[in-house]
């Protein structure tokens, strides 16, 4: 049976004006550029109340790296008081939605996806041993990747939200003690 060795989950949380739609079409553009294939698991739908409905996604992109292993990102959308509204932004109508929004993400890498290494005593002990002597590059470079992208991923959402500053810490103000 595969082995699945997770990174650490990734939460963005936002509450505002939002486009989901803009959102959900740059998930889709970033998986596919980096070779990800998505699909859509799961869409709950909960009948709206005073304050709006209530909108739950499970969206899987999947990423065969080598015969041994697969990356699985697994993206999960909530969100609360969801109301659509129309704006009008020079001279075009546009759909956006108002809420709050929570995206989990949550990366995992995926060892012996096909199970070639689980159909025996001698394959599992032929499995054990490649794992064992590809330890290091397993870990330093293939989950790392992995780690990094997500990082990556969590970048462009928080742009898309226009959570992120123009300046951070480390950035000198030229003219200014």
């Amino acid at each position: 049976m595969a082995e699945s060795i997770p990174v650490n989950p990734i939460i963005i949380r936002y509450n505002g004006l939002f486009d989901f739609d803009g959102l959900y079409a740059a998930i889709i553009d970033w998986c596919k550029s980096y070779g990800y294939i998505w699909e859509e698991n799961t869409y709950k739908h909960k009948v709206p109340s005073a304050k709006g409905a209530e909108q739950e996604w499970k969206w899987i992109a999947e990423k065969e790296v080598s015969d041994y292993l697969k990356y699985t990102i697994t993206f999960v959308p909530h969100i609360w008081d969801m109301k659509e509204l129309e704006i009008e932004k020079d001279g075009k109508r546009k759909s956006l939605t108002n809420g709050r929004i929570e995206i989990h993400i949550q990366g995992a890498a995926q060892l012996d996806w096909q199970n070639k290494f689980s159909k025996g005593r001698f394959a599992k002990f032929l499995g054990s041993m490649y794992k064992r002597m590809n330890r290091r590059e397993i870990e330093n470079i293939y989950i790392d990747n992995l780690y990094y992208r997500l990082w990556n991923l969590q970048a462009l959402i928080k742009k898309f939200f226009d959570m992120q500053t123009k300046w951070h810490e480390y950035k000198t103000y030229l003219g200014e003690d």
